[in-house]
This record gives structure tokens, sequence and C-alpha cells, in this order.
């Protein structure tokens, strides 16, 4: 592994050895999660109709060293993520040291070079990693002076996916005109799969629906390699801008090429068919995934709950392109989407954000319905969360009063003993006799 020194050997980096380096893509559902945490929030506070074109994704790209000790740790650029704030008292290490920059208007570069000139040495996996944990506690200044760092210090050493980042930390940092510029002077050789896409991230998440397409186009004449990430990007985009429509034919193009669609892709999918109640193909879908990825335990678990929200949530097809707004203002096309949301959680077994999306639903004060109610038990239920079944139970009598929704509580029942889980089905039933005592 490379090294920095005061005076840094050109020759030490190499282009095989940066290949060892591998490119982790980290699926925007987590980005897109604290986008619509945020925007939830925000209503929470102002009151503000149109969540749902808040829904756009903050995805990042994280590399991971195949001689790392961390080639395990995915990023998740979430909300209180992880980044060390809080340092041992003592520690006195290049990392420490510039997380005590508690100001952006100190220089994290000064205190690279100070380290330099102590005769200590620095490597570029260190730089990715204290990067990393910068973009994680959303400090982006400081993240993006160590990527000037290590462009201005040492080019053999710099990957694709460093100049990713850094388009990612200048947008958020300067703007999405910034970010531009600076991936159009990019040497050809640079402007790859993953700075490409780096870009588009950054139009998408502004909602730049004619400049995130522009860009697409481009991808495909200039014969750039499109990704799945490449996709999920632009779907998510399309349901932040409630363009619906252009869904299917995205994943037309996406099968074309023999992309292959992940979770957070069907996820995507699903989601904008429930959205507009096309039922039938939710289902064609769900299909479509069994065959694919039968034999996988959160696909399978992803699956089983969708199957068991259409048939709690008693929803059915509609021809209707535009459906009713509850009486706070947030539509049913809304509240589906925040329901998959915390079904693509359970699927994936993620406890802390099923958490976070719910306090986040809770903080909205919009009334739900017993269908919002049903999403999140049974996600927490197939996970066998009882305690939060139990008050989240809680919450629903308190918002219902005495009147309990019993035919949906029936069919829950229902759902969990027809695909085999009779044991959670119990516990929901204990649950409801022990909240409801006369209702079931």
């Amino acid at each position: 592994m490379a090294e920095w020194s005061k005076a840094p050997d050109s020759s030490s980096g190499s282009r095989e050895r940066a290949n060892s380096y591998r490119l982790l893509r980290i699926p925007m559902a987590a980005g897109a999660a604290r986008s619509v945490l945020a925007a939830l929030t925000r209503n929470a506070r102002v009151g503000e109709r149109g969540i749902f074109r808040s829904f756009s994704s903050t995805t990042t790209i994280e590399i991971i060293c195949d001689d790392s000790p961390d080639r395990a740790v995915a990023e998740k650029d979430l909300d209180g993520g992880g980044g060390d704030e809080e340092e041992e008292e003592g520690v006195d290490d290049l990392k420490a040291r510039i997380f005590r920059l508690r100001l952006p208007k100190r220089s994290a570069t000064h205190v690279i070079q100070r380290w330099l000139g102590e005769g200590r040495c620095v490597t570029a996996s260190d730089l990715r990693h204290i990067s990393r944990d910068l973009r994680q506690s959303r400090r982006y200044k400081h993240a993006l002076e160590i990527s000037e760092w290590m462009v201005s210090n040492n080019d053999n050493e710099i990957l694709d996916t460093d100049y990713a980042i850094r388009i990612d930390l200048i947008a958020k940092v300067f703007g999405i005109d910034a970010a531009e510029r600076y991936f159009e002077a990019l040497p050809q050789t640079a402007k790859t799969t993953e700075t490409y896409t780096a870009l588009l991230h950054a139009f998408a998440s502004s909602k730049l629906t004619d400049k995130a397409e522009e860009l697409h186009e481009r991808m495909k004449k200039e014969n750039i390699s499109l990704s799945t990430l490449t996709y999920n990007e632009l779907l998510t985009l399309y349901m932040s801008v409630g363009q619906l429509e252009k869904i299917p034919l995205l994943i037309q193009e996406l099968k074309s090429l023999n992309v292959l669609p992940d979770i957070f892709t069907y996820n995507l999918w699903i989601s904008s068919c429930a959205a507009s109640l096309k039922i039938d193909e939710v289902r064609q879908i769900l299909d479509e995934m069994n065959l694919d990825h039968g034999s996988n335990e959160c696909w399978q678990r992803y699956a089983d709950l969708v199957n068991i929200y259409i048939s709690t949530g008693h929803l059915l097809n509609s021809e209707a392109n535009s459906l009713v707004e509850t009486e706070k203002g947030i539509t049913q096309r809304e509240w589906i989407t925040y329901d998959f949301l915390i079904i693509l959680y359970g699927g994936l077994g993620d406890k802390k954000q099923l958490d976070q999306v719910w306090k986040s639903l809770t903080m909205t004060k919009q009334k739900m319905i017993s269908r919002n109610y049903l999403c999140i038990i049974s996600s927490y239920l197939m996970l066998g969360h009882i305690r939060e079944v139990r008050e989240i139970v809680g919450q629903w009598k308190k918002s219902c009063g005495l009147e309990l929704d019993r035919s949906s509580c029936n069919r829950l029942v229902d759902a969990y003993s027809n695909i085999g889980l009779d044991e959670k089905a119990e516990n929901f039933r204990n649950i409801i006799l022990e909240k409801f005592p006369d209702n079931l």
C-alpha cells in the first residue's frame, strides 16, 4: 500500500495496486430514506404538503480495500450514520486531529501537512476511511479537502471512485453547477460509469429531470456501462417528481441491456405500481422476483411482506389515474410509498431504519389509517420484535379509541397463517386480545 510522507514518492502508486480496490455501491434506498425522513420531519414542523416529492436519492459511493480490515464495512450515508464525532481523550492520530476541527472554516489540508511535517506517513486507504467517516457525519467540506489533497499529491493512487466521491462532495459543498463543471473538466479516461453515475445522482437529488435524462442518453451514446445503481437513481427521480408513467419504460430498457435489478429496483417498481393501484402488476413482479431470487432470505421475506400488505390493506385494482387525498393533505399514493419503504426495511431485516421511518411518520401528525399501522406491525412481527408490535398496537388503540378495525386484524392473522407462520399469527392474535379483549 502506497504511503505519503513529507516528500511523496510519485512512483509508489500503481494502477495494478489501485485495482485492488473495488467499488461497493450502496443502493439508493438508504439515501432515499434520509430524504423521506427529513421531508417528513420538516412537514411535521411547518405543515407543508407534497412530502412525496421529497422522495429523492442521496446515494453515495464507497471504496473498500481488499486487504483492509474494514472491507466488510459498507457506507450508509444516513443521519447519525456513525462518524466518530467523539474521539477518545488522548488519542493522537490523523483522524482524531481532523475530527477535532469543529468549524468548517478550519482546514483539514493544514492538519495533513502538519502530520507529514512531523515525519509521519499516511496511506490512501487511511484518507479514504477518514473521508468516509466525515461524510457519515455530514462534514462534507473537510471530506472534500481530503479529496483535493489526494488528487494534488499523488495522482497515480487516485481511482475512478475517488473522482465520483469528489463530484458528490462538490455538489454538496458548492452546488450542482460546480459539480458539473468539475465533471466536464475531467480527462476522458476518468469519465467512467462511476463518475457519470455520481453526476446523475447529483441531478436526481435536485430533481433536475431534464439534465438527468440528458446525461442518461449521453451515457448510452458514449457506450458507458450502465449499472443497477444508474437505473435506481432514475427510478428514484421519477418517483420523487411523480412521473410514475416513465418507470415501466425504464424497467424495459434495464432488462433489454441485461442489467440485473436488485431488491431496491424491485421495491421502486412495485411501490410505483401499488401507488397507482395496479395490484395485478404487483403480483406479476413478485412472481418474477420469486423465479429469480426465491431462495434469497431477504427477498423472500420482502415478497411475503408485500403479499401481506396487499391482503391486509385490501388494495384493489383501479383504473383511476389520481387517488383521493386524505383529510389532512397526504395522498393515498404518498402513504403507500411510505409503507413500501417500511416493507423494504422489513425485508432487509433493518430494525434501526424501521424505527426511524416509523418515528418520522408519527411526527407528521397526519392521521394514519389501519393499513399504515398494519404495515409497520407486520414488518416488526416478521422480524420477531414483539415489544415494538405491542407499542404500536397501543398507539393504534389510542388513535382509534375503542373501535378496532377487526376485519383488518383478522386479515393479518390469516395472512401470516397462509404463509406458514402460525406462531407469528398467534403472537399477534394474543397482543390484540390483550389490548382489545372484546374485539377478537
